[in-house]
């Protein structure tokens, strides 16, 4: 048994919004099939079966603090013209640059409409192949323990690993990495962004689910009450949700 990352969640107070703004960044499509915004590649809803990890924006009434994410995502370029470019084309959309103590680095650092923070990569032989979406990537204080767990909560596998820093990427070989970037700094309020899980078709969510407490996952009630999805914490407290093949 294994779980597979189907999508980003990000929080926001015009869902729409900030859809219409992740659609035009990664040239996919934003769909609104209810009352969260789906975001993905061209040619029509295909939940519950994705092709890639997309993007759900879920209204909520709370704005983003001034405390930075803990989770963000990096976008991919193929030059340093398509980065440039990128970039203007992004703040024309609403983006705006940010410093997060990033200092003189060759990537951009920008926030979207809501304040949620990215980065638009220069060229990395790496990320050539990922689409759009280069990397998830979650700030962390033990890169390898994150590694351990999301390893083997997921089907993904895992490409590096050392004190500062650990990737994963599909088994596939196809989509975003999943990083995990030690920090100094530790977890003090919710995420904006977490992942989304979903188990294989004539998987059983409840056994997953089982599965993750013993990996060291930890129930959370947001007060979601009665839905199908459950939501739960990985060992340094970040959120993620599982959730149920329709």
């Amino acid at each position: 048994m294994a779980l597979r990352p189907v999508q980003v969640n990000i929080k926001a107070v015009d869902a729409s919004a900030v859809g219409r703004f992740w659609a035009e960044a990664l040239g996919w499509s934003a769909y609104s099939p209810g009352v969260t915004t789906y975001v993905g590649p061209a040619g029509g809803l295909v939940w519950p079966d994705p092709v890639a990890v997309c993007i759900d924006v879920v209204p909520v009434p709370e704005p983003k603090t001034t405390t930075k994410n803990r989770v963000h995502l990096d976008l991919a370029t193929t030059s340093a013209a398509h980065q440039a470019e990128l970039v203007a084309r992004l703040q024309d959309l609403g983006a705006t640059p940010v410093h997060v103590g990033q200092g003189d680095v060759p990537w951009t650092v920008l926030a979207d409409p809501e304040g949620n923070e990215f980065c638009v990569l220069e060229p990395r032989e790496i990320y050539r192949d990922t689409g759009p979406i280069a990397t998830v990537v979650v700030d962390c204080t033990d890169p390898r323990a994150m590694a351990r767990f999301w390893g083997e909560a997921t089907d993904w596998t895992l490409h590096d690993v050392t004190d500062d820093h650990a990737s994963l990427r599909s088994a596939k070989g196809a989509g975003p990495y999943l990083e995990f970037l030690r920090t100094p700094d530790v977890k003090t309020v919710p995420d904006r962004l977490h992942l989304d899980l979903l188990p294989y078709p004539g998987d059983d969510k409840a056994a997953e689910v089982d599965r993750l407490h013993a990996l060291g996952a930890t129930d959370l009630d947001l007060g979601q009450g009665d839905v199908p999805w459950t939501c739960l914490t990985d060992p340094e407290g970040h959120e993620f949700c599982v959730l149920a093949p329709s």
